[in-house]
This record gives structure tokens, C-alpha cells and sequence, in this order.
């Protein structure tokens, strides 16, 4: 194909992939799912699961490899936009506003699933043999069971906190709590995963020490002189709020092309830049926020397609659906158990505590995210790729209807509790009216006739 065609064939498939994301994004929303539900399964099926079995091929049709390289690039300027936005929101005062309760549920909720699934793929490596990539020591090394960890363990914070809005939960104990407990597991989380990347030789980067002393500079460098700088340019009364989001897309994709050149990933430099971009009295600039969002918000869907042409649910065997349950098994359970058992720790009542542990089972977006820069790494192949996948597809699920099983079991019980009150209620006033009714029946029975 020649130039022309390949972009003519690019733009045709946008045009797709736009429609049908929003088409089933909306759908999810019926459903009461969140909308990246619904987006993330119009990826998969356009994708060899769903569209590529049908007579033809459509798939491959529909993307030619010839077109593939120039979707992953626009789908990777997506995450790095998004990851800005992700970094650019997080608020230390609401990683700190949930106290006590939400450090505790973020070191349970993370360490315990993390630890499960660092102790599966390192202290059983026979269980992945066969989903590992080819000629790949990846079930054996330490950046498997690194990533292990971080893929159990993740929690979507920018899904859990549009859940909480739509559900109605933004302000209460629980909403707060399980925002920064998610929060603070995604900061953990993402840096265990840079050290997992390093020395993984996925990239043309330095030796992994070199790597790790040129990211420390980089870090201090961005947050201790460029950080600092933009601050003053942007308090400068001819600062333009033009140039403040022409700052933050510079910021943010050459963050990612730093981080890519040291051998990581190109999302580790979008978080960075967003956390290190000036805020405006500690809050997020909507002049800022908004179009980077709108931006990562029309990428996305591209991103999702990428994904979905890696997935195939057709190369999940018998032995992959036993690896599907136990994974399923350890991060379900890994998460909601230790949830809700350091929020009653904490002190929170038990409709708070299975509010909070249902939220941060959510894994969505992130956890795509990191199954895609894992993928790239060579650390997983395409089975165990395909099996984490529905992991988060499934996780994210769940959310909506435990939260709505929760708050059944909250209004059950509430009646409960009010119909219990109102009978003890009558029955004392029953047994007080009847005590006063008695007792001149009683008198009058001890007086004499007559009397």
C-alpha cells in the first residue's frame, strides 16, 4: 500500500472505531456499566475474538499491518495524554483526607493480592509455563512476578472515581476512603512496575543500573527546575491559557519520550508530567484539565482497539480457563477480603466497609494499561495477555452490582431494624398501658363489697 491509501485507510478506521465506542459506551451506560466497559468491548470485537471469525476476515481487512503501526502510535499518544490527566488530578490533601482508614485499606488491599500473585508466578513458575511468551524466561525471572503483583493488585483509580460520582458516593466515608486508598495503591503500583521494566531489554535503553541512576535525575530534574519554572511562567499576567495547554501537551509527550528513551514506557513520563505540572492555588487548572481530558477521551477508543487486536479469546485452551479461575479467584478475593477487613479495623461500619471493598476491586482502564506495556516488554505473551484481560473486564464488572447488592442488603436491613424498633416500641406501650389498666381491677378485687 502507498501512502495514500494507508492514510485513507486510517481515517476510515477511526471514523469505525469512534462510532462503535461510542455506540457500546453508551450501552454500558444503560446498563448501569461504566462507559470504558462498553468501550473496551468494542475493541474486542473488532478484534479477531468477535469480527476476525467471521467469513472473511473482516479484521484484518478492516486493519491491515500495513495500518497497524500508525493506530498503536496515535493509541500510545492517548495513554500518555491520559496518564497526564491521571498525575495532573491526583490531590495529596484527598490522599489524605481519608485518614487512618484508607493508608490501612491501601496497604492491605494492595500488599495481600500483590504478595498472592508475586508468590503464584514465583513460587509455582509451572502454572505459567504455558502461557508464557515464547522462548521467554518471563515465568521465571523477577520481572514477571513483579508484574504478577501489580496486575492483581491494581486498582482504576479514574473508574473508581466516576463510579463514585455516578453512584452518588462522592463526599461520604466510603466514597472518600476508597478514592485515596486507590490512589495511593496506583502510585505504588506504578513505580513497582518501573522496576519490574528495568533491564527487561525490551527497549534500546541503558543497562538497567545506568537506567535507574538517568530516571532519578530525570525525576529531579522535572520536579526541582522545570516544575519550578513553569510555576513562575504561568503566574506571569501575560501567560495565555492557550499557551498553558500548549505547555502541558509539550510537557507531556516529551516526558514520554524521555522515559521511552531510558527504557521504560512512555506512560511512566505522562504520570510524571501531570504530577509535576503547576496547579492553581493546589487545584487542578480547568483550563488545563479539560482539553487534555477531551483529547485522551477521543484517543482512547484507539487505544482499546490496539488491545483488542492482541486479544483473542479463541487461544484460552482448557489449562488457560483453569489459569482464568484461579487468577479471577486470587484477585477478587485478594482484594474485597483485606478491603473490607481494614476498613472495619478502621472503624468504618459494615455497609461502609463492603462499599469500600467493592470499589477498589475495580481494575479497568489502568489495568489495561499495564497488561499493554507488560505486553510490549515481552514479560507476558498473548494467552496470559488474553486471560488478564478478562481479569479486568471481569473485576470491573462486578463493581456495580456488589455496590447495588450492598446498598439492597443496607435498605434490608434498615427496615429490618426500624420494624424491630416500632414493634419493641408498641409492645413496651402495650404492656405499660395494660399494667395501668390493671391495676385498679386489681385494687378494686382487694376491696370488700360495698366499700
Amino acid at each position: 500500500m502507498d501512502t495514500e491509501s494507508i492514510a485513507a485507510v486510517a481515517i476510515g478506521d477511526v471514523a469505525v472505531i469512534v462510532v462503535a465506542s461510542r455506540l457500546l459506551g453508551g450501552l454500558a451506560r444503560r446498563c448501569g456499566q461504566p462507559e470504558v466497559i462498553g468501550q473496551i468491548i468494542a475493541g474486542i470485537a473488532l478484534g479477531p475474538t468477535l469480527l476476525g471469525r467471521l467469513p472473511g476476515n473482516p479484521t484484518d481487512r478492516l486493519f491491515p499491518e500495513e495500518v497497524l503501526p500508525f493506530l498503536t502510535v496515535l493509541s500510545q499518544v492517548a495513554v500518555v495524554l491520559f496518564m497526564f490527566v491521571v498525575g495532573y488530578e491526583m490531590d495529596p490533601r484527598q490522599l489524605r483526607r481519608g485518614g487512618r482508614a484508607s493508608t490501612t485499606v491501601a496497604l492491605c488491599a494492595f500488599l495481600v493480592p500483590a504478595s498472592l500473585g508475586a508468590g503464584l508466578a514465583g513460587g509455582f513458575p509451572g502454572v505459567f509455563a504455558a502461557v508464557r511468551p515464547d522462548g521467554g524466561d518471563g515465568a521465571a525471572g523477577r520481572p514477571f512476578w513483579m508484574f504478577m503483583a501489580v496486575a492483581l493488585s491494581v486498582t482504576a483509580l479514574p473508574v473508581l472515581a466516576a463510579i463514585v460520582r455516578e453512584r452518588g458516593l462522592a463526599g461520604t466515608p466510603a466514597g472518600s476512603v476508597a478514592t485515596a486508598a486507590a490512589g495511593l495503591m496506583d502510585v505504588v503500583a506504578w513505580l513497582v512496575l518501573a522496576v519490574a521494566l528495568v533491564g527487561t531489554g525490551h527497549a534500546t535503553g541503558p543497562a538497567w543500573p545506568m537506567t535507574l541512576l538517568l530516571s532519578a535525575v530525570f525525576v529531579a530534574v522535572l520536579f526541582l527546575v522545570v516544575r519550578p519554572l513553569l510555576a513562575r511562567w504561568l503566574k506571569r499576567s501575560g501567560a495565555l491559557q492557550a499557551n498553558q495547554r500548549t505547555l502541558a501537551l509539550a510537557l507531556a509527550l516529551g516526558s514520554g519520550w524521555v522515559t521511552a528513551e531510558l527504557g521504560l514506557h512512555a506512560v511512566f513520563g505522562g504520570l510524571l508530567a501531570g504530577i509535576a505540572m503547576p496547579r492553581r492555588n493546589g487545584v487542578p487548572d480547568a483550563d488545563v484539565l479539560r482539553p487534555m481530558e477531551e483529547s485522551a477521551g477521543l484517543l482512547l477508543p484507539l487505544f482499546f482497539v490496539t488491545t483488542g487486536l492482541s486479544f483473542d479469546i479463541g487461544s484460552v485452551d482448557g489449562g488457560g480457563a483453569g489459569l482464568l479461575a484461579l487468577v479471577l479467584a486470587v484477585a477478587i478475593l485478594g482484594k474485597l477480603l483485606p478491603a473490607y477487613g481494614a476498613a472495619r479495623v478502621s472503624g468504618m461500619d459494615r455497609h461502609e466497609s463492603a462499599l469500600v471493598a467493592a470499589l477498589v476491586n475495580t481494575r479497568g482502564l489502568t489495568e489495561l494499561i499495564v497488561l499493554n506495556v507488560a505486553l510490549d516488554a515481552g514479560i507476558i505473551g498473548d494467552e496470559l495477555f488474553t486471560i488478564l484481560v478478562l481479569m479486568a473486564l471481569v473485576t470491573t464488572f462486578l463493581t456495580g452490582p456488589l455496590i447495588s447488592l450492598v446498598e439492597r442488603s443496607q435498605g434490608k436491613w434498615t427496615r429490618l431494624t426500624v420494624e424491630r424498633g416500632n414493634y419493641e416500641t408498641h409492645s413496651r406501650s402495650r404492656n405499660s398501658t395494660a399494667g395501668r389498666d390493671d391495676s385498679p381491677v386489681r385494687e378494686n378485687a382487694n376491696k370488700p363489697e360495698g366499700g
